[in-house]
């Protein structure tokens, strides 16, 4: 991480290396819930690993590879990157084994929080994920709900969220710090971006009036933002369309915030969705 604890940059790998392209344990974090990775895996490597004590959500990003959770290699994948389809997803519970093999180069994000639920692993395909348009105006944008509130998991939630070019998202800000439900739930939230030209960029506002932080990230292609507290809006740069992976886990599984009630007001203004939405389609 570097000297700013929100921003987490990626390494430079080149095309034909495998490695990790990220790598955020929560110790490093210094939060409770989540650690994050993001590794690539050229044609032929295997990748295997065992979920100890914890669930794992992988999201394969792009690329195709050869799965196997128990059941027997299943091919998933058919994205060439994050702007190109739906995404394939694997949720694996505690004690969960699993045995990845490339057969094109791969990015894989994986997420995992401390979990001892007995669950069952299950393989999230592109026909089964929801996708829909938010917001109105230069505020409306994809979301792609991989795991909600309702998938059988202990703590994980997974979204992936599609803004146009100059638009903006999590609009209006909300916040989910405080755990006062059904008002309000306490969760930890990794912002991980792509953006669809290596020169794009977006902005990311933390705030907290409580608290009187307010400082702007500057994100770009490959970067994580972690959401410790306060709202957090996003504006993508004009002319770049902007991809993020929204993890989130905390003491309750549901999707309850608090929006900014001075910036509440811009619904009234909606009309209709960017006529750009959706980006991507199954």
């Amino acid at each position: 991480m570097n000297q700013n604890e929100n921003l987490v940059q990626s390494r430079n790998l080149s095309a034909d290396q495998s490695g990790e392209l990220l790598r955020l344990p929560r110790e490093e974090a210094g939060w409770e819930w989540m650690s994050f990775f993001v590794r690539r895996l050229t044609p032929e490597t295997v990748w295997e690993f065992e979920t100890k004590n914890e669930e794992v959500i992988l999201v394969l990003l792009g690329g195709q590879c050869l799965a196997n959770w128990g059941e027997g290699e299943v091919s998933i994948g058919q994205r060439k990157n994050v702007f190109d389809g739906f995404p394939y997803a694997l949720y694996l519970p505690s004690t969960s084994q699993v045995i990845l093999k490339a057969q094109t180069n791969c990015e894989v994000a994986e997420c995992s929080v401390p979990s001892n639920a007995r669950l069952e692993p299950k393989l999230i395909t592109p026909r089964d994920v929801v996708s829909s348009l938010r917001g109105g105006e230069n505020t409306s944008r994809q979301i792609v709900d991989i795991i909600r509130p309702e998938f059988p998991a202990d703590r994980l939630i997974a979204v992936e969220v599609y803004t146009p070019g100059g638009n903006w998202s999590s609009y209006p800000p909300h916040k989910h710090d405080v755990h006062n439900p059904p008002q309000e739930v306490d969760l930890d939230e990794i912002y991980y971006y792509r953006i669809d030209h290596p020169e794009g960029f977006a902005l990311q506002n933390l705030y907290n009036p409580h608290t009187s932080r307010d400082r702007t990230l500057k994100v770009r292609d490959g970067d994580a933002v972690l959401v410790r507290d306060g709202y957090h809006p996003v504006v993508a740069g004009p002319g770049y369309n902007v991809y993020y992976l929204n993890l989130l886990a905390g003491t309750s599984r549901t999707m309850a915030v608090v929006e900014d009630p001075e910036r509440v007001w811009v619904r009234s203004i909606w009309k209709q969705p960017d006529v750009r939405l959706p980006l991507v389609r199954g």
